[in-house]
């Protein structure tokens, strides 16, 4: 496991942070990165499906510029609907994949037949599916102690010639300065292409947002719960459970202390206000109402 062990002196005085919202990832975009959106309460939904979303991911890292992807779900949207910061980050990411169902099913309902869920434990797994052949390198930063290292572990026993540079476990709290040059230094040193970050929602936006130009990495996906599936901490469902939108259900018979507060009430406002939006009865945020660049 990394542990951080450089000393804070004038030579190594932190960089100040760069966060999307200098200049915004908009500004590295192009047409061939150009994709359908949905508006979900004011969060731009991308537009896509498993396939989809791999190939525009594949071809940004080809590209080389920094970035991040957000795996969208109702709890991020819902967060975001109090969270100006957390709005201006999905603004500024890659993409915003859907990750449940009801996203998926509201893109559909606005006319998006082809969008499907990009659920982000499976996004990683096709993700390292097509790094074997194109030679991508990974960085797994996350998880409780001994979970990244576990997780390199299970991924490169199972495609055989993918490369894992380096694994970190943060601490339960935010990095110091100092930490915080010393894992950019880390990073720098291991040169990967992708940047897993599995924290919950949402510090790993905010994480990806704060360093996605201090770690200059092609794109850093934040994948929340996806290193504890991979490495059978928490047991995922069948698929037709997936499908009908109950994933979520499943998830709370496993650690009901830590999300009923989250479902109880983030899922009923989604309900609501989404079911409100789709009726014309609201009028959309004022923050989602100004006008926007195109982008992505």
């Amino acid at each position: 496991m990394s542990t951080f062990t450089a000393k804070p002196t004038e030579a190594t005085a932190p960089m100040p942070h760069r966060d999307a919202g200098w200049f915004g990832i908009r500004a590295f975009r192009g047409s061939e990165f150009n994709h359908g959106q949905v508006d979900v309460l004011g969060i731009k939904i991308s537009a896509v499906n498993m396939r989809l979303a791999v190939d525009l991911a594949s071809r940004w890292i080809e590209r080389g510029q920094p970035g991040y992807v957000c795996v969208a779900s109702v709890h991020g949207v819902m967060e975001a609907q109090r969270d100006s910061g957390l709005r201006r980050i999905f603004k500024n990411s890659v993409m915003n994949v859907p990750d449940g169902m009801p996203l998926t099913w509201l893109g559909r309902l606005h006319g998006r037949a082809d969008m499907d869920r990009v659920f982000g434990p499976d996004l990683m797994t096709e993700i390292c599916r097509i790094s074997v052949r194109r030679g991508y390198r990974h960085f797994l930063y996350g998880g409780k102690p001994g979970v990244a290292e576990e997780l390199s572990e299970k991924l490169q026993s199972r495609f055989q010639g993918l490369k894992v540079v380096g694994t970190l476990t943060p601490p339960f709290r935010s990095l110091t300065p100092v930490e915080e040059l010393e894992f950019a230094r880390q990073i720098a040193g291991a040169r990967p292409h992708i940047l897993w970050v599995g924290l919950s929602t949402p510090k790993q936006e905010r994480f990806m947002a704060q360093n996605v130009y201090r770690f200059n990495v092609p794109l850093m996906v934040g994948v929340g719960a996806a290193f504890d599936f991979h490495t059978g901490r928490i047991r995922d469902c069948p698929h037709w459970v997936k499908r009908v939108g109950l994933q979520w259900f499943h998830r709370l018979i496993q650690e009901p202390g830590r999300l009923w507060k989250r479902y109880l009430f983030n899922n009923s406002a989604f309900l609501l206000q989404s079911s409100m939006q789709l009726a014309g009865l609201t009028r959309r945020p004022r923050h989602s109402r100004q006008k926007e660049e195109t982008w992505l």
